[in-house]
């Protein structure tokens, strides 16, 4: 089995408001549950629940996701450093394989490289199609 397939088999929990809310995501970060338990809601003020079970739900979901981001770590990242042993996306990197590094905000990506020339900025359009 993969490390991927196990990551899109493996469900991992994140909870909020001491349980009332708690979410499910797969290891790619898929939402696959989410439960509110009826204490969580009040019948007197329906407008505060309303606001009250949304940010619970909000936080129930980023907690599971950071689970998943751990469980994603735990399973990529020997995998990840291989490829950093490879001259990876940190230092030097992969910015010379087309589609590598050529997004803004990546690593090597949108910003001036040594080769370009002065005030270069890559855009858009520069991305390969």
């Amino acid at each position: 089995m993969t490390a991927q397939q196990e990551l899109a088999d493996t469900v991992v929990e994140g909870s909020a408001g001491g349980g009332l809310v708690t979410a499910k995501v797969n290891g790619q970060g898929d939402l696959v549950d989410l439960t509110i338990s009826p204490a969580a809601i009040d019948s007197g003020d329906a407008a505060e629940t309303a606001q009250t079970v949304a940010d619970l739900v909000l936080a129930a979901v980023r907690d599971a996701n950071r689970a998943a981001a751990d469980l994603q770590q735990e399973k990529m990242g020997p995998l990840a450093s291989g490829i950093g042993a490879l001259g990876g996306t940190e230092g030097p990197g992969l910015s010379g394989i087309p589609g590598i590094g050529d997004v803004p905000g990546q690593p090597h990506g949108g910003e001036a490289r040594g080769d370009d020339p002065p005030g270069y900025r890559p855009g858009p359009s520069d991305l390969p199609r």
